[in-house]
């Protein structure tokens, strides 16, 4: 089975990437992870990655696509896979395209978690970490034992900057802008499947079996 995984941050892309590999023996390829992986191994790709990256600059599309390319079908491409992170912008998604194109290889489908954005923003901004051992919890659902105390360490609870309404507001907006193009055009395909982010992690994983496999 090979997947794409869509979803705005906080969705639960994580949790449910990691049941999907579980359940069904899927390996989880981010593309920040083998981005950083090309890079530390020096490889063509990755040096020219790497050049964009210290001047502090997004890789182009061709670079990716190419690095995308060697990890999904080179030597030792995995045969069940969730892509997650990628493709980004329509442009993207027309490349990745050609390139299962040019292997013979179809996605099953384009998995997108949908969740109502204020939930996202009550969910995401409860986070607290803590200073001393970083062990992070949720006041809604997984609050400390003692207010703004860590479980764990007893250390100091704080917010993260990147977890306050305002900065999540605006990394929501970012996202809507550049992935309504793209969940448009995965439509036309008849592949994308939509599923309720609502519930528990477990009746989220639920629904998604229930559109890949039935029952």
């Amino acid at each position: 089975m090979k997947l794409i995984i869509l979803g705005p941050p906080g969705v639960g892309k994580g949790t449910q990437t990691q049941k999907l590999c579980l359940a069904f023996g899927m390996t989880h390829i981010s593309t920040g992870d083998i981005l950083r992986e090309a890079i530390k191994n020096r490889t063509k790709l990755g040096e020219q990655a790497n050049a964009f990256m210290t001047k502090g600059e997004l890789v182009p599309d061709d670079v990716m696509l190419g690095i995308i390319d060697e990890k999904l079908f080179g030597k030792h491409a995995p045969v069940n896979y969730i892509l997650d992170g990628f493709p980004r912008t329509i442009a993207q998604a027309e490349g990745l395209e050609k390139l299962f194109i040019v292997h013979k290889v179809q996605i099953d489908a384009i998995l997108l978690l949908d969740a109502d954005v204020r939930k996202i923003i009550d969910r995401l901004s409860a986070r607290r970490t803590c200073r001393n051992c970083n062990a992070v919890y949720n006041l809604m659902t997984n609050p400390p034992k003692q207010t703004g105390r860590c479980d764990a360490c007893g250390g100091d609870l704080f917010q993260r900057d990147d977890d306050k309404a305002e900065t999540i507001t605006r990394r929501l907006d970012v996202y809507t802008r550049q992935t309504k193009p793209l969940v448009d055009f995965y439509k036309k395909s008849g592949n994308l499947r939509i599923i309720p982010a609502t519930g528990t992690p477990d009746e989220v994983f639920q629904n998604i079996k229930k559109e890949l496999i039935g029952g």
